[in-house]
């Protein structure tokens, strides 16, 4: 496996999913999944979707700057450390990120997220 593949293949499809059809990201997450978005956190793929779908904005266009990941532990797993704007619709400047994805293996071969982190940066 080469995990810098993943980890593009992976983001590529989050965010493309996120801004277009944030109820298509519950496939990714699981029962055992976490998110921490802004401090807040939120177990679970049914709470995580109606977290992210409930957010206070429709359209946003999310512009990844870098992809940074490694291996994790013996399971297979994958961290990916993104950073990047978010341009939202209406809004004239773009609001600065970072977001820490754990992807874990699937008996099926394929990732689900088991971590999820999410922060903007203030300047």
């Amino acid at each position: 496996m080469d995990p810098d593949a993943v980890a593009r293949a992976f983001v590529e499809h989050y965010y493309r999913t996120f801004d277009t059809n944030r109820a298509g990201l519950a496939g990714l997450y699981q029962d055992s999944s976490m998110l921490t978005f802004e401090g807040a956190h939120t177990q679970g793929s049914a709470a995580i979707t109606a977290k992210l779908t409930s957010l206070p904005f429709q359209q946003c266009q999310h512009n990844i700057s870098t992809i940074d990941c490694q291996l994790s532990g013996p399971g297979g797993g994958v961290l990916v450390f993104v950073s990047g704007s978010l341009q939202l619709a209406g809004e004239q400047h773009s609001l600065k990120f970072s977001q820490m994805f754990h992807l874990f293996p699937t008996a099926q071969g394929s990732f689900f997220v088991l971590n999820d982190i999410f922060r903007l940066n203030y300047a």
